[in-house]
């Protein structure tokens, strides 16, 4: 099909639709028709795809989200038409990029749906058979807006205007058993198109529906909000991505999202066993199931529940479920490994919580260790036990696994364990987002590494040649930035600065407090004299809170509070701003990472299963200040310690600090103690207490944890010194620009085009 036929077929959809003319479309109008048209398009594809795949092995990847971002672009790109629309929209007087208002898809929220999304990606451009299943939600996480320096959520209405780019399949709908009532799962299936591949992989969301629409009788005795309670109690399931689960009711809420996802994806997958005509026993043989984190871990005990239905005893429904699940663990952290009280999953689905005592009881009987404790299920035991394979996502977190949070588990199943470094896709965070770049790279080596990204080695010689176009390059993503968080937020910063950037999800062990305590105590420098030629920076931040993760969200309110104060400072903001960018999602992502000067990976040695967000800033460009933690390791390994600035303790030097004081470091460090007391000193407005609870957090501990739980204070100064060593080396720009040439040429094992391939041989049998 012609640039001119689909443009005309488009515009056969906007007439038929809305009347209208392309020139009088709106931004949702026109992505509607441009949507559909592609849609049409891509139908035969698409269909040829599912076909084959139903008559062969596959795999299943189960995951609570899917970070999707704005999938017009994207879709464009992959299927090479991108920048013909633009020329044919240009000629009949439409910009393409009046679609910059269409929402994102908003079904995901950090890294772990990225990563999904990313691995679909890669799967459909190298043609393995790989779909996903997850949950279609209505408004999604949230949509974040600061007020008086606050996080305030919002619904992401993000299909109000319509979803063009799924399919409802009504005759696929299944029915999920709960305590509460039965819910109605009805399958939305997204087209995942691989790159010039022809390929596409399907990403189906499952939709709570009430079985019942409306009870009549009860509408006509005049109840009106009884006569609706069933239905909206159904769609309530799939309203919001992660609901506040503080309460049991948000409990409850979680645990049925978690089951309607595995359910329905197992039963649907049990009815495209049954089409193929093969026995219960051959499913293993068909379907390989990946567990993204323990969100879906539940579908362990609800394959039993369904094996089980189907004749098959206790025991070779457990045996059966070791061949099909593996599970990704993404956290090393016990205190975020997911648990759910007995009680409470037996208030949603009775029959998986029997069916999980059942396997604790099967699991004791083997290797001695419990899935159940204090009548608690803990779903990455669950996740372990009832996998063939349990991978971590960096080297070094794969090696934690081992020796830390599962050593256990590993002595007594070591054949399990598997490492599958995370991974990026090239074409969204490199050739969509940054096409100047792209360019450049082409002129040099090809375009080869948009599917083949260790093609990027071939750079190398090339180096000296790029630097100065690299550096134009980047002042023009910049300058790009700029002009979108003017309109974004109101904020004007400066391409000519520093673009010091950390974003990624607001969590205490991410650090964001360790950064926003680093600029206090650089602004201190800079008033004092004691910090001399500092080369004008601006700190961004782009992050969202869980809606009940009250330090978190202090966090962010202490950001903006250093933001006000340093901003309005005469002194400061000669050579310093600081800026939080509101509803940090995937779209902001792909504008803000091409700009990056230097990207902030600061979380303690020990806690970061992997990062993404490191290697997109990589990719594009910006060496990494980072501890030595996750995919840091390897990224340094990659590119050179020399190009990239790494600072605080190792992992085995935190893992032996029993006897951590960091009360002494206040004490004895004055500049330590003067950043630290801001919380407390009236510096800035506290009237929620949330401050000074971030204080008590540090110095005297807060819940249950140890003071200074993720090591602020001793790996401060290291931070600061590794923050002004970059400040420095900015300022030879030729320097500067071969360490950033170095990394991108060196980012190639980063793929996740690499990262499927390995799970597809070593942990699928693809």
């Amino acid at each position: 099909m012609t640039a001119s036929e689909r443009i005309a077929r488009a515009e056969e959809i906007l007439l038929a639709e809305h009347r209208k003319s392309l020139r009088d479309a709106s931004a949702y109008e026109l992505h509607s028709a441009l949507s559909k048209a592609c849609m049409l398009e891509i139908a035969p594809a698409w269909r040829a795809t599912e076909a084959r795949r139903a008559e062969g092995k596959r795999a299943v990847y189960l995951s609570a989200e899917y970070l999707m971002g704005r999938l017009v672009f994207n879709n464009l790109y992959c299927m090479d038409i991108l920048d013909q629309a633009r020329e044919m929209l240009l000629e009949k007087g439409v910009d393409l990029a009046l679609l910059e208002e269409v929402e994102d898809t908003a079904l995901g929220n950090g890294g772990l749906g990225r990563l999904a999304a990313c691995y679909l990606d890669s799967a459909a451009t190298h043609d393995l058979p790989l779909d996903g299943y997850g949950l279609r939600y209505r408004f999604g996480l949230f949509k974040q807006k600061i007020e008086n320096c606050r996080q305030v959520e919002v619904p992401d209405d993000w299909t109000r205007y319509g979803d063009p780019w799924s399919v409802r399949r009504d005759e696929l709908a299944v029915v999920v058993p709960m305590k509460t009532g039965d819910v109605r799962a009805v399958p939305y299936d997204m087209p995942v198109i691989g790159y010039k591949s022809g390929k596409i992989s399907t990403l189906r969301l499952w939709q709570a529906e009430s079985l019942q629409e409306l009870d009549f009788r009860l509408f006509n005795e005049q109840k009106y909000r009884l006569a609706a309670s069933r239905k909206n109690q159904a769609e309530d399931i799939t309203k919001v991505l992660y609901p506040n689960d503080t309460l049991k009711a948000g409990k409850q809420m979680r645990i049925k999202q978690q089951y309607m996802l595995v359910s329905a994806s197992l039963q649907d997958m049990l009815r495209q066993l049954d089409a193929m005509g093969q026995p219960l026993e051959k499913f293993p043989d068909l379907f390989q199931a990946q567990l993204n984190d323990t969100h879906p871990s539940m579908g362990i005990p609800e394959w039993i529940r369904l094996a089980e239905a189907r004749g098959v005893s206790f025991d070779q429904a457990l045996d059966l479920a070791k061949r099909i699940f593996s599970y990704t663990n993404h956290t090393v952290m016990p205190e975020a490994l997911e648990r759910w009280d007995m009680d409470v999953l037996s208030s949603v689905q009775p029959e998986i919580a029997r069916n999980l005592r059942r396997i604790d009881e099967a699991c004791r009987r083997e290797c001695g260790l419990g899935i159940v404790e204090d009548h608690q299920a803990h779903m990455a035991r669950l996740a372990v036990y009832g996998s063939h394979h349990v991978n971590g996502v960096a080297e070094i977190h794969s090696e934690l696994v081992k020796k830390t949070v599962f050593r256990e588990w590993y002595e007594k199943f070591p054949e399990k364990f598997v490492n599958v470094t995370n991974g990026i896709t090239q074409r969204r965070f490199l050739g969509l987002c940054n096409p100047e770049l792209t360019v450049l790279i082409k002129s040099r080596i090809g375009d080869g590494f948009l599917t083949d990204l260790p093609q990027l080695k071939n750079l190398l010689p090339h180096i000296d040649g790029m630097k100065e176009e690299f550096l134009q390059v980047k002042h023009e993503k910049k300058r790009r930035f700029a002009a979108f968080l003017k309109g974004h937020a109101g904020v004007e910063i400066s391409p000519d600065w520093i673009f010091d950037v950390q974003v990624k999800r607001l969590h205490e062990y991410k650090r964001q407090f360790l950064n926003a305590l680093s600029i206090l105590d650089l602004a201190n420098g800079v008033r004092d004299g004691s910090i001399r030629d500092f080369y004008p920076t601006v700190f961004l931040f782009g992050a969202k809170s869980a809606p009940g993760y009250v330090r978190a969200k202090s966090i962010i309110y202490l950001i903006n509070c250093v933001a006000e104060k340093i901003n309005a400072d005469e002194q400061l903001r000669e050579v310093m701003q600081v800026v939080f960018v509101p509803n940090y999602n995937c779209t902001v992502a792909e504008k803000i990472i091409p700009a990056a000067d230097l990207s902030e990976q600061i979380s303690p040695a020990g806690t970061e299963a992997s990062g993404t967000s490191n290697m997109k800033l990589m990719l594009n460009g910006a060496p990494t200040l980072g501890t030595y933690d996750g995919a840091n390791v390897e990224i340094v390994a990659e590119a050179g310690m020399e190009n990239n600035f790494i600072f605080g303790a190792r992992v085995e030097e935190l893992q032996a600090l029993r006897d951590y004081n960091p009360r002494a470091i206040y004490e004895a460090e004055p500049r330590i103690r003067k950043v630290v007391d801001t919380l407390v000193d009236g510096t800035f407005p506290d009237p929620d207490g949330g401050l000074r609870e971030l204080w008590e957090a540090l110095l005297n501990g807060a819940s249950w944890h140890r003071p200074d739980h993720h090591f602020l204070l001793k790996d401060f100064l290291s931070y600061q010194e590794a923050r002004l060593t970059a400040n420095r080396a900015y300022r030879d720009r030729q320097h500067w620009a071969e360490m950033c040439l170095k990394n991108v040429a060196n980012a190639g094992k980063f793929s996740s085009d690499r990262a499927v391939e390995e799970y597809a041989r070593i942990i699928w049998d693809l």
